[in-house]
């Protein structure tokens, strides 16, 4: 019965063991922080894509203003009269109109670049929205998995602190036994009960019963098919 009660808690720890590894939370941790990392990256080249738009309107700022200064200054110069040749006040004049559709043609590539960094800034906007909301979310999971795990590890604690008794006593060999066994299958003994290994749940024959039943109780018995220490008890049917 020793080996019954030290296989009862050594499931148990498996089990609390096996809960700790496979938490939902822990799954949908690495789900979130998989596509974070794809966010990132696309959020990363939205910024660059921001940065040179923004550089870029920058440039296409100037350009105008340049243009726009320089037909300023000319017609300045054409109101004052200090220009009163008349080839020279032609010529001027034909600069002037061809500033005129210089400036038209910057501000119309200055307006696209606005647009574009338009767009590109609500991509950002969104992808920045995006990971702050995952990151929330992972955040929000880690909690409640740490939760989880401090209530698991409490009970693995107390369930460790019932292994050592209910080891004390067994035969070191049949201990060894025992180990390897569970190290293989996960139980290592297993009740005789109704004629049935509690290990494979497959019916004992006739003749293994009759040998079960005639060896001593002190000797070791397992199960032909899963080769589990089989614990006979006033429930095995003998």
């Amino acid at each position: 019965m020793k080996l019954l009660d030290l296989q009862a808690v050594d499931a148990r720890l498996d089990q609390l063991r096996h809960q700790r590894r496979a938490l939902p939370e822990i799954a949908r941790i690495a789900e979130l922080e998989t596509g974070r990392g794809d966010v990132d990256d696309r959020l990363r080249d939205a910024r660059i894509v921001v940065d040179d738009l923004t550089a870029e309107q920058r440039k296409a700022d100037a350009d105008v203003e340049q243009v726009k200064a320089r037909r300023t200054r000319d017609q300045q110069r054409m109101d004052a009269g200090l220009i009163t040749n008349p080839k020279d006040l032609e010529r001027m004049q034909h600069e002037l109109t061809s500033l005129d559709r210089r400036v038209s043609t910057l501000e119309d590539a200055e307006l696209e670049i606005m647009e574009r960094l338009e767009e590109a800034q609500a991509t950002l906007d969104r992808l920045t929205a995006q990971l702050a909301e995952t990151d929330a979310q992972v955040a929000e999971l880690a909690t409640a998995r740490d939760a989880r795990w401090a209530e698991i590890d409490e009970q693995l604690a107390a369930a460790e602190a019932e292994r050592a008794p209910a080891a004390d006593g067994i035969p070191e060999d049949l201990m060894a036994l025992y180990e390897r066994l569970r190290a293989k299958t996960g139980i290592g003994a297993a009740e005789l009960r109704a004629r049935q290994c509690g290990g494979c749940h497959i019916t004992v024959d006739a003749a293994e019963l009759v040998q079960i039943r005639r060896s001593p109780v002190d000797e070791v018995v397992r199960c032909e098919e899963c080769q589990r220490i089989l614990v006979r008890t006033a429930e095995s049917g003998l």
